[in-house]
């Protein structure tokens, strides 16, 4: 994978797994597969804050229901 420029410019979304874990992804560039969008598009600022405010638990989501059952 090649690591693209940093733009401020660009427009972003924010993209989100089935293991609820967010990744920021360029707003022209086609989603992969398993991934969906949750915010914008936007700009960068905007996105970063959007993660910052709903990714509180950086688990996946397996490990975190894997940990609920044995748990229990």
């Amino acid at each position: 994978m090649t690591k693209q420029p940093e733009d401020q410019d660009t427009t972003h979304l924010v993209v989100v797994n089935d293991e609820g874990q967010y990744a920021l992804w360029r707003s022209f560039t086609a989603l992969p597969a398993g991934w969906t969008a949750v915010h914008g598009p936007g700009g960068r600022r905007s996105c970063l804050d959007h993660v910052e405010a709903n990714w509180t638990d950086m688990r996946p989501k397996s490990l975190v229901e894997a940990a609920a059952g044995g748990a229990a």
